[in-house]
């Protein structure tokens, strides 16, 4: 019942993980203007993310504006969005397993061997995933911080840390734990001890002395 437990919360955690990763995938907020400067007056706060770049009034109107070309793009974020939808689908494959294998499901019941490493196979899936989401987010973050700190980047073109990048650091530490419980909620074998043989019974006197 414990290992049960165990793996439920397991797949919970990792499955909610990932649905974190598309979302940080999808938003704009990876990196946001920064106004730390002096006498910066701005009425609209700037936003830029792996898909596109967007423009908040002051209003609340938003403008969006989609990249143009996949080659005109920096290789770095060319990498960064591979990662994320690399974690992605690794992560859709992990879900298919791991609910495979999951006790609460009725699929491969008749070997129970079998089912229980589908569950460990699908969290060392979801350990994958958030690696990748969470080498993605770290790579981009520690691009955001280099420029931000280099003195020969202006101050008016300087970011900071989104609100993406926070979620997919969170969905990638919850898609690896997640994992972890999923790979830890195998029960370990107990030690099989050849069953006892019992002792032939004597036969019943029959009441007859032999000489």
């Amino acid at each position: 019942m414990a290992s049960g437990g165990l793996q439920l919360l397991g797949f919970v955690m990792a499955f909610l993980g990932w649905i974190g990763i598309i979302i940080s995938t999808a938003m704009p907020q990876w990196k946001m203007a920064s106004y730390a400067g002096d006498n910066i007056v701005t009425a609209q706060a700037l936003y830029e993310g792996l898909w596109m770049s967007c423009a908040m009034q002051s209003t609340g109107q938003i403008q969006c504006k989609v990249y143009d070309s996949l080659l005109k793009l920096e290789s770095s974020l060319q990498a960064t969005r591979a990662l994320m939808v690399a974690s992605i689908l690794v992560g859709l494959v992990g879900v298919f397993v791991a609910v495979t294998g999951m006790k609460c499901m009725k699929c491969m019941e008749d070997d129970q061997v079998k089912k229980m490493r589908m569950a460990v196979f699908g969290g060392v899936i979801f350990i994958i995933s958030g690696l990748a989401a969470l080498v993605a987010t770290s790579w981009y973050g520690n691009r955001v911080a280099r420029a931000f700190y280099d003195p020969f980047t202006p101050v008016n073109t300087r970011f900071e840390f989104g609100s993406a990048l926070f979620i997919g650091w969170a969905a990638a530490s919850l898609a690896l734990l997640g994992g972890s419980f999923l790979c830890c909620s195998c029960p370990r074998r107990e030690t099989s001890y050849p069953p006892t043989r019992g002792y032939p019974k004597n036969a019943s006197s029959t009441g007859k002395d032999y000489v």
